[in-house]
């Protein structure tokens, strides 16, 4: 995990790159499995992009680089139950992975955006069991090849649709954790309040009680925003080109309050500093070029895609994981401190044995 300190914001017009640029080599075995226990004790590389220098820490350690005219903002989303795993009529195991509400129909009957397995055998007019629950396959998602689908849950009126989700529901772990079998509540941040995320915003794992009542004592304040993540969010991109990638977009919201904060950081000379790519995106999505200042957002969608050539508005010093090849997080983070920086630190940190993307360092 990296705090990265941005200085002079980089050109307005983003940069044409390959998507290749954006490799790298990353072993399965390098891909944490596991969380940090406790949540702070995994390590921290600090990345300085004044000075490009790279100091290894602990996170824990990262209140040394808090100040008290510092304000932290976090996206409070919280994870899903939202796998399921159910029989299909007419036999055969199934599994329908929620991704987004469409429409609430009633508290008995709810339209969701899903992923199903196996998506040959899950057509339209298809139904998935589950105790006190069926899923109908309504129609194809614009993603059909990849399983995405409209689907309809409704119960027999004992449990709620909420209510038959957690009781039947798991939280869905990212793809490439293959064989984690500990408490997956480690997948939810400690600070988790609005559940309407299929995957984590992961860079706030790290945070625990302990550490964000420090970080309060010294001073620094917070702030929430909300930022539904959806499991695009872990695909690689395919085109040759970067910028040629449709991203994904997400609900995002960010009230009034959010940005008196960043102004009052302002008049302190202090920094906004984001905990995780999904506050920078959020943060950055309030920027309204006609009103060339920032405006609050409520329950909005942002398809808002930084790569390098972007200008930051708001964001100041950004925490994070290390990310996928080929993503347009490793997009982000590129925009954010250079490339080429970016990759001499990805390149330092898997020789020096650090553990990568969602539970790793």
């Amino acid at each position: 995990m990296r705090l990265l300190n941005k200085n002079e914001p980089p050109n307005e017009k983003q940069t044409s790159m390959l998507t290749s640029e954006f490799d790298y080599k990353l072993p399965h075995d390098r891909i944490a499995q596991n969380p940090a226990i406790p949540r702070d004790s995994c390590r921290l590389l600090v990345l300085d992009r004044k000075r490009e220098s790279i100091e290894h820490r602990v996170f824990s350690d990262i209140i040394e680089y808090l100040t008290e005219a510092d304000l932290l903002v976090v996206n409070t989303t919280k994870v899903m139950p939202a796998r399921l795993i159910g029989k299909r009529v007419g036999g055969g195991e199934a599994e329908v992975l929620l991704l987004r509400r469409i429409r609430t129909i009633s508290a008995y009957d709810e339209l969701w955006e899903a992923l199903v397995r196996p998506g040959r055998r899950l057509r339209p007019g298809s139904l998935v069991l589950f105790p006190d629950m069926t899923a109908e396959i309504i129609d194809w998602t614009t993603s059909g090849e990849r399983g995405g689908r409209i689907v309809q849950l409704f119960t027999d009126h004992t449990l709620t649709i909420d209510e038959s989700l957690h009781k039947n529901g798991e939280l869905p772990l990212p793809p490439y954790i293959t064989n984690y079998t500990g408490d997956r509540s480690q997948y939810q941040t400690v600070y988790a309040q609005k559940e309407d995320s299929a995957a984590a915003p992961t860079a706030g794992l790290h945070f625990t009680p302990e550490l964000l009542d420090r970080i309060r004592e010294r001073g620094v304040r917070l702030a929430n925003v909300d930022l539904s993540v959806g499991l695009d969010t872990f695909r690689p991109v395919d085109e040759e080109r970067i910028e040629d990638h449709r991203i994904h977009s997400e609900r995002y919201s960010v009230n009034a309050s959010v940005l008196a904060a960043i102004e009052d950081t302002r008049r302190k000379e202090g920094r906004v500093i984001a905990v995780g790519t999904t506050s920078v995106r959020s943060l950055e999505s309030c920027w309204d070029t006609e009103e060339g200042m920032l405006v609050p957002r409520a329950d909005t969608t942002t398809s808002l895609f930084i790569m390098p050539g972007y200008q930051f508005r708001a964001v100041d010093a950004l925490i994070t994981n290390f990310h996928a090849p080929r993503s347009t997080l490793l997009a982000l983070v590129s925009a954010f401190a250079s490339h080429e920086l970016i990759m001499k630190a990805y390149n330092e940190a898997l020789s020096d044995g650090y553990r990568l993307l969602s539970f790793g360092d």
